[in-house]
């Protein structure tokens, strides 16, 4: 048991497949802990078919190459996008003057509140308007006529 703490743990053949998937078949791309006991399986016959796969994922994946885009995809690409800020730039001013509209309903709310609070309201001593008062007096039925009067 101390020898293996002390050489690290013996590689079996799962773990050198786990590692194998994940850092392929070349034994220098694998963590410095595990290439040892990796080295030491990789002799073996279970290693080295595990070894042979991960080599052939490798090369596929080695070939592989993006082919560059054509000139139509790039200029569809910046026709959709310009197309896209158009669009941004008519909502955010939608937005902005819909935002305008209700900061002056809110004020306009917040105005008449604050004239309903702070108007007083009108005493029984104090003589209230109505239709038929002018700036001479009361012209309504009732009244005297000024003119016959003299």
């Amino acid at each position: 048991m101390a020898e293996d703490i002390e050489d690290g743990p013996a590689m079996d053949a799962r773990r050198f497949a786990a590692l194998a998937d994940a850092y392929g078949g070349d034994l220098r791309r694998w963590p410095e802990a595990e290439r040892e006991a990796a080295i030491a399986f990789a002799s073996t016959e279970a290693g080295q078919a595990i070894s042979r796969q991960a080599d052939t994922l490798d090369a596929l994946l080695d070939s592989y190459s993006v082919q560059h885009p054509g000139k139509a995809l790039h200029g569809s690409i910046l026709r959709a996008a310009d197309r896209h800020l158009v669009q941004r730039r008519r909502h955010r001013f939608w937005w902005l003057g819909l935002g305008l509209a209700g900061i002056g309903l809110a004020g306009a709310v917040a105005g008449l509140a604050l004239v309903s609070i702070v108007t007083p309201e009108a005493g029984s001593d104090h003589y209230v308007l109505d239709a038929n008062v002018t700036a001479f007096g009361d012209a309504g039925p009732d009244a005297e006529n000024g003119e016959e009067s003299l």
